[in-house]
């Protein structure tokens, strides 16, 4: 082959390849969602992804990939290929509370991912069931004295969890921790009064608590939700300094390239900027997360690090 022959090849291999790399997103894009329906998780994916896909110029598919605390849809994000269409909806359960606490990890969960971007952040809220016989925190406290309380969580190792661990610890109470596979069951379960109360992000349980099927009893973040102005905090309620919210964001198989990450990340803020999107959020009491990439991911770290504190000084372990 002659030189120009070779320097024409290089040129032609070299434009094709630059051609692809700008042509992202040519087919569709993939969201795992590593828990069952009516999470959390799950209402946080089918709410983005719609003006997602609008801003990406390709539709956007929310696959549920549910089990083992949201680490069996992770695991298979991370080990796919980093090409950017096959996306994780990550939260605090599955790459910084959860991951703290497991004694055997499926993933790394700052190895082997990249940020995209964060979505929102939202308080988890102390529930009762309609039979148990309690409406404040102070009778709450007062029942758990008398006798063990069942409380539910979205899984054994996921951010309520950790929530309940800390308050156990903070407020020096025993309750019985019942975990499901994912918030939906869970709250299926309370709603029927078979487990007797929840820790669980206000966005799956808002509906229930509005249409007075479940009773708010306090709240896990630092000031109170504007959607339930009446109900206290924790640290309000005397569990001074307690605070525990969790966060939702994009993440992508590590090795993702630097431009496929651009374009995810422009159209989730994108996304986010959608009068709709932004009007849903805020009746379910989420805060939008207005981060860039490099913001969210040390915010991502930052949160692993305090669950890693919490969860080595209380000696929680999670099989």
């Amino acid at each position: 082959m002659s030189m120009r022959s070779a320097v024409a090849l290089f040129l032609t291999v070299l434009l094709v390849g630059l051609a692809a790399a700008q042509e992202f997103p040519s087919k569709p894009v993939r969201i795992v969602v590593p828990w069952p329906p009516s999470g959390n998780v799950d209402i946080t994916a089918r709410t983005v992804a719609p003006a997602f896909g609008e801003a990406l110029g390709q539709s956007v598919i929310v696959e549920n990939r549910a089990g083992a605390a949201g680490s069996i849809g992770s695991a298979a994000v991370a080990k796919s290929a980093p090409d950017g269409y096959t996306l994780l909806l990550g939260s605090s359960g599955t790459l910084t509370a959860g991951p703290a606490v497991w004694k055997n990890r499926h993933y790394d969960p700052v190895k082997d991912f990249v940020a995209v971007g964060g979505i929102q952040s939202v308080p988890i809220v102390l529930t009762a069931a309609p039979k148990t016989p309690v409406s404040t925190y102070a009778e709450f406290v007062s029942l758990a004295k008398s006798r063990q309380i069942s409380i539910a969580s979205a899984g054994s190792g996921s951010s309520n969890h950790l929530a309940i661990e800390l308050l156990m610890r903070m407020a020096n109470l025993k309750l019985l921790h019942v975990p499901y596979k994912g918030s939906g069951p869970a709250l299926t379960d309370l709603l029927g009064s078979q487990v007797e109360s929840m820790m669980d992000q206000l966005t799956a349980s808002i509906g229930h608590i509005r249409d007075g099927r479940i009773k708010a009893i306090a709240i896990s973040s630092s000031r109170r939700s504007p959607l339930l102005p009446n109900v206290p905090t924790l640290d309000e309620a005397g569990v001074k300094g307690y605070e525990a919210t969790t966060f939702t964001g994009l993440f992508a198989p590590a090795g993702t390239s630097r431009n496929a990450l651009e374009k995810l990340h422009a159209a989730l803020r994108k996304a986010l900027a959608n009068e709709s999107v932004r009007g849903r959020f805020g009746g379910m009491g989420v805060e939008i997360m207005d981060l860039g990439q490099a913001e969210f991911a040390a915010y991502v770290r930052a949160d692993y690090d305090k669950w890693l504190k919490v969860a080595r000084e209380g000696n929680i372990v999670v099989e």
